[in-house]
């Protein structure tokens, strides 16, 4: 079988499997690949999309499948290209999304002879990734089957597909192969290795009061004192059990469960008090990442720690002191006791105090503040309207910021919280928005550092699919986050400006105008209102100029008000 219709049986079984979104990122190798996608794209097969920077075609990829819930293929040569992708795997691997990375690359038979962009990609992406190594021998069968768990699997997936010359077809039709091996196989390529593959430990390591298990789902006994924490995407089942069970709800903004009235807008600060000492349970869903103090408390060898999977398949125990549940728990059907119902007005009672005591210090800061874009973008996500959260202090604004949302909105707030880095996320940004189709509007709340490190997402060729995307860029010149940690203290004043602040003097006006993207600046509240309450087509970036210089003292008295209603309380 030709190289060229190889490649074309490939992507038809891709297209079998659910894909229809791929990216493709062009080169020599997988030039059999390129021709047959462009084919697929006017065919109306698959929404094809070029860019040519691997790196943001992995994110833009992964963007898709964010925003499109279906497996979503990157397309690159061989060499260096695919090791561009790593990152976006890495973050696929931990948030279990199916990306699925069609790589070409040289037959067997040349590795380690020196050949000229000759490696041993295959395997890779190690423990984030299983690889199929499709020979040039490979038959459709074998074709069909790697396709078929790449598609169905949670998490991403290695195709390596070798291709020999000649590279190209001899003539059209380049899309669909003439025999389909779209069928789905039984057939496992004998070279298939899964280095992904481990024995969890699900054991019960502490006692936990169950009542009793129904279909393998736990139900909860009341009268303990709980509290649901809700993790980057733990949906809006977090939600129901809380509300079932009439427990307070810590839900992260990406957790698809910060709505309703259970869930406490403050509850990292309030943490820090006395509601703290009196948690007796905790039942953890979703990944949650944002805040020592929900770690401190879901590592306590002090309270009882249920957890469930992830939506990366792990557990988050750090430390190693809950007791892993195979799915998600539930509650009886008798309702909320007096006790749950008196421990849950508790935490709200707490919450509406320091949250309106919050707010004021917000509005009394000098100056536009990050903490007054992160309330603004979060008010302006309406009904079915998507937010994307970018890595550091925008997430974190955002959680201290966002008053939770009435349910049954449909809003879709998400971010690379596998493993919670900046890359991409311009990228990301992109591919949710073109891949959730039915967004009344799409924005995103990112920092500036992390804006410039996936620039190359603005840079869109005239033929690619454009989204309505708004990019808020907080812009202090540098990495803020580092000042509220310990580095930003005094005894190391003296390095931090360098090797943490990092100030970049970049002109985003200048950058965005390079790339053909709309912008606009704003440096009051008023201002930023009113360029969020425009919703125009296309791309625009919004740049919000903060001085990072307050950032330490203003997270410090936001710090002083949690700790004075703690004392306040006793």
């Amino acid at each position: 079988m030709r190289s060229s219709e190889r490649a074309a049986h490939l992507l038809a079984a891709l297209v079998s499997g659910g894909v229809r979104e791929v990216v493709l990122a062009p080169g020599s190798r997988s030039a059999g690949l390129a021709l047959a996608l462009y084919a697929a794209d006017a065919a109306g097969d698959v929404r094809l999309h070029v860019r040519v920077d691997e790196r943001t075609a992995g994110f833009l990829a992964l963007g898709l499948a964010a925003g499109s819930r279906t497996p979503v293929a990157v397309v690159t040569t061989s060499g260096t290209a695919v090791g561009n992708l790593l990152p976006a795997v890495m973050e696929a691997s931990h948030s279990g999304r199916r990306l699925v990375v069609l790589a070409a690359d040289r037959p067997a038979a040349m590795r380690g002879s020196g050949a000229n962009q000759t490696t041993r990609q295959d395997g890779i992406f190690g423990v984030f990734a299983p690889c199929f190594d499709l020979g040039v021998d490979a038959s459709s069968e074998e074709l069909a089957a790697a396709a078929a768990v790449a598609t169905r699997r949670r998490g991403p997936t290695h195709l390596n597909v070798q291709l020999e010359e000649p590279l190209l077809p001899e003539s059209e039709p380049w899309w669909p192969p003439a025999t389909s091996s779209a069928t789905s196989s039984d057939t496992t390529p004998a070279t298939f290795s899964d280095a992904t593959s481990a024995s969890a430990d699900i054991g019960a390591r502490r006692g936990g009061e169950v009542l009793r298990r129904r279909a393998g789902v736990e139900v909860l006994r009341r009268g303990k004192r709980t509290v649901v924490v809700a993790g980057d995407d733990a949906g809006s089942e977090a939600r129901i059990l809380a509300e079932r069970a009439g427990w307070p709800l810590l839900a992260e903004p990406t957790s698809g469960a910060r709505v309703g009235a259970n869930a406490i807008r403050t509850y990292r600060l309030l943490l820090g008090g006395p509601l703290a000492d009196e948690v007796e349970r905790v039942v953890v869903l979703g990944h949650p990442t944002l805040s020592r103090p929900v770690a401190r408390l879901i590592s306590s060898q002090d309270v009882e720690v249920l957890a469930a999977p992830g939506p990366g398949g792990v557990v988050t125990d750090p430390g190693r002191v809950a007791r892993h549940l195979g799915d998600l728990p539930t509650v009886d059907d008798a309702g909320p006791t007096a006790d749950d119902t008196a421990w849950l007005e508790e935490w709200r009672a707490a919450d509406r105090h320091l949250s309106a005591r919050l707010d004021l210090l917000v509005d009394e800061l000098p100056e536009l503040d990050g903490l007054h874009v992160a309330r603004e973008v979060a008010a302006s996500v309406g009904p079915h309207a998507t937010l994307v959260a970018g890595s550091s202090n925008p997430v974190r604004d955002l959680d201290l910021m966002t008053t939770p949302y009435p349910p049954h909105g449909h809003r879709f707030v998400v971010g690379n919280r596998g493993l919670s880095g900046i890359d991409g996320t311009v990228s990301t940004a992109v591919g949710i928005a073109l891949g959730r189709r039915d967004a009344s509007r799409t924005l995103a709340l990112l920092g500036d550092v992390t804006f410039l490190h996936d620039a190359n997402g603005l840079v869109l060729g005239p033929d690619e699919p454009r989204p309505d995307l708004t990019l808020v860029v907080v812009n202090d010149d540098g990495g803020s986050i580092f000042a509220t940690l310990e580095q930003g203290s005094d005894p190391y004043g003296a390095a931090f400006e360098r090797v943490f602040g990092t100030p970049h003097g970049v002109d985003l006006g200048a950058l965005c105008r390079a790339t053909g993207t709309a912008y606009t600046r704003v440096d009051s509240v008023s201002s930023l209102r009113r360029a969020l309450a425009d919703e125009p087509r296309g791309m625009r970036v919004v740049e919000a100029r903060v001085d990072r210089s307050r950032r330490r003292a203003t997270a410090a008295a936001i710090t002083a008000l949690a700790t004075a209603q703690g004392q306040s309380s006793r």
